[in-house]
This record gives C-alpha cells, sequence and structure tokens, in this order.
C-alpha cells in the first residue's frame, strides 16, 4: 500500500534521533519503521509512524524540518528468496527503487520509494505480495 513517511533534517550531532524520538514518545507517536542517512553536518531521519500528519506537527512545533512523502509498504516473508523475487517485480515494471529500508520487529513492512508508486504497487499486488 502507499502510506505516508516523515522525512526529518536532524543536525549530525549527539543526542538529536534521541530528541526525535523523545518528542514523538511524549505525543504518543509510535514509530513502525526508520532510517537515518548522514553527511557531516545533517542527517536525513525518515520514518514510517502511527500518525505521520500528527508527527510532522509535533516536530514543526519542536523547530524541526519534516515533511511528508508516499512510499510503499510491502509484507515481505522472512524465507530464503523473497527479497529477490520483490526485486525482480519492481525491475520488471520498468521502474527504480530511489531507497528502501525494513522495519522495527519481524511483523513491520519493508520501506520502498521508487520512480513509479502506482505501477510498482499495481505490479506487486499481480504478482501476490501483501502490499
Amino acid at each position: 500500500m502507499i502510506t505516508q513517511q516523515v522525512s526529518v533534517f536532524i543536525e549530525n550531532k549527539e543526542g538529536r534521533f534521541l530528541r526525535v524520538a523523545e518528542l514523538l514518545k511524549d505525543h504518543n507517536i509510535n514509530i513502525i519503521s526508520f532510517s537515518i542517512a548522514e553527511t557531516e553536518e545533517f542527517g536525513m531521519l525518515r520514518m514510517v509512524v502511527s500518525d505521520p500528519a500528527k508527527t510532522v506537527k509535533v516536530l514543526k512545533e519542536g523547530e524541526y524540518s519534516a515533511r511528508l512523502t508516499d512510499v510503499i509498504t510491502v509484507k515481505l516473508p522472512n524465507e530464503e528468496g523473497t527479497l529477490f523475487g520483490l526485486l525482480k517485480v519492481i525491475a520488471d515494471s520498468g521502474n527504480n527503487i530511489r531507497y528502501m529500508y525494513t522495519s522495527l520487529g519481524d511483523d513491520g513492512p519493508i520501506v520502498i520509494k521508487t520512480t513509479n508508486q502506482e505501477d510498482v504497487v499495481a505490479a506487486l499486488k499481480k504478482a501476490g505480495y501483501e502490499v
């Protein structure tokens, strides 16, 4: 399914992710999946959360730069070859993966940003994936 991800710019300094996590905890927002990519001075924190709109509001009130982005979430069994199969379906649909990350826990989805979200969702559903 296509869901909303929260993207946040955070300084690449000690305790910054901790502060974001604390803000969300204090507002009863659950982080389901996350990824951090960093540069020398800043990082990009991407998260799938229990309440994306509330998360952006809370983060902006905390003076963070945050925005919503559409991503695909897919349940993928923990079995040999399932990731290959998923990647093959996306490649065969003529689309490219911009980025991808996994979730916390065993039951969480894989999060994918592609060049054409709707095409990829249709291809994955047709191939039998739980999207």
